[in-house]
């Protein structure tokens, strides 16, 4: 019994010891684990957020818009006949230049010229009874009714006589204007319907660039507005185009508003219906305002920037919450019209670190000459000037001489539209439309 007992005793006092040695070790760890927050919370608030920054610069910044578009011929008409009629000359081959007033196709006119010879010899006939009817009234031997009979009679054949060279003077077609001729589609001796296709001609010393823009661009859009383009069929050549017509009507469907636009063509390196890239230019600014488009942060309409100012203490600066008017947008950068100056450092990336206005920041990954504080009194560091981007001209070739014929007509208001790409002055004053020649052939324009 006495060695139970002691075993007992034994096992109360193991059993407290074990219990008194894990409560002793729990409680060491807590105490080590709530000291370690104290100790880093301590550390780091010896140590102030990182960010990086970067500078607002000055920049020339063109203002412009991308569409895509197509090719058209300055004039373009299918000649076609307005009688029936058999061909017996063509005089002209596929690809020819033509003047205007060219006989092109001539039909067999031998029945009209005998109806013309006809209404000739009546037309003698009346004019010698009406001399004759004038000199008998005059002797009073015959009455006015002859005479004023004679007189329509007169008319009458001068009537048919006119109808007669009209209708031989359309078995005539002729060219309605300077151009190229295209592929024919008839031969000599061919019946031809009236109506019937005969040859396409097409004005190319000038071509038009139809695009359209978004309705959004409608205030910026002016006559006399420069616009380069491109072509997939033609890399790495760049022609000036000059809008010549606006349309007023917004299309509902797209929301889009169609421009044309005129390019000199005299090389004649370019063809209708050519798939174009238009880079519309509305205007360009040599001194904006430009900061990378990752400094802004939104909050709700407004657009805010972490504007930095130097701190107390060296390699540190102030932040301060700034609101800015954003302009045009590029990738990767943003244009700045308010808020801030050239030279203003801002940040542009680490916004979520600063969680106050006015907190103390350190800036990293700058270059050396934007890492650099000013020293106090000292000027700030100039902005750096991006060079302005040289627009490519179309290649060499043969020399273009006389004027430009998509400013022919236009009267220069202050000086004509530069074709450097860059707008001057101001539009130019619409170019009067060019009146079509009357000629004797149907020249009914292609559908587009």
């Amino acid at each position: 019994m006495a060695s139970k007992a002691i075993y007992s005793v034994v096992a109360v006092l193991g059993i407290a010891g074990l219990s008194g040695a894990a409560w002793w070790y729990q409680n060491k760890a807590n105490s080590a684990v709530k000291a370690a927050p104290a100790g880093q919370s301590q550390a780091s608030a010896g140590t102030r957020p990182t960010v990086e920054a970067a500078k607002v610069t000055v920049v020339k910044l063109v203002d412009d818009a991308q569409a895509v578009g197509s090719l058209r011929s300055r004039r373009s008409v299918v000649l076609r006949p307005e009688v029936s009629g058999r061909i017996t000359q063509l005089n002209f081959t596929d690809g020819q230049r033509v003047r205007k007033g060219q006989v092109l196709v001539q039909f067999d006119d031998q029945l009209p010229l005998a109806q013309v010879q006809q209404s000739q010899a009546e037309l003698s006939i009346a004019q010698a009874n009406q001399k004759r009817n004038q000199e008998l009234v005059a002797q009073n031997f015959v009455s006015q009714r002859s005479l004023d009979e004679s007189a329509a009679n007169l008319q009458v054949a001068q009537a048919r006589l006119s109808l007669a060279k009209a209708t031989a003077a359309r078995l005539k077609i002729v060219a309605p204007f300077d151009g190229i001729a295209g592929i024919r589609q008839v031969n000599p001796g061919d019946y031809l319907k009236d109506g019937a296709d005969i040859v396409n001609i097409e004005d190319i010393d000038a071509v038009f660039v139809d695009f359209r823009l978004p309705e959004r661009f409608q205030n910026k859009l002016q006559r006399g507005q420069t616009a380069l383009v491109d072509m997939d069929a033609l890399p790495g050549r760049k022609y000036t185009a000059v809008v010549q017509a606006i349309d007023p009507l917004i299309d509902a469907n797209g929301r889009s508003v169609a421009v044309r636009a005129c390019i000199d063509n005299r090389q004649l390196q370019l063809r209708p219906g050519m798939f174009a890239r238009v880079n519309a230019v509305f205007g360009e600014r040599n001194d904006a305002r430009v900061i990378p488009e990752e400094a802004l942060v939104p909050q709700g309409e407004k657009q805010y920037v972490i504007k930095l100012l130097p701190g107390p203490e060296a390699q540190t600066w102030i932040a301060r919450r700034v609101a800015v008017q954003v302009g045009i947008r590029r990738p990767g950068q943003a244009e700045i019209t308010g808020g801030l100056e050239p030279g203003d450092m801002v940040v542009t990336t680490g916004q979520q670190r600063i969680q106050r206005d006015g907190m103390t920041v350190r800036v990293v990954d700058l270059g050396p000459s934007t890492a650099a504080r000013p020293a106090d009194g000292a000027p700030a560091a100039a902005p750096v000037v991006a060079a302005a981007p040289e627009v490519p001209r179309a290649p060499a070739g043969k020399s273009m001489g006389g004027a430009n014929p998509c400013l022919v007509g236009m009267r220069e208001a202050g000086r004509a539209p530069a074709m450097s790409g860059a707008v001057r002055g101001s539009a130019p004053a619409p170019v009067p439309a060019e009146a079509m020649p009357e000629a004797r052939a149907r020249a009914t324009r292609k559908p587009a």
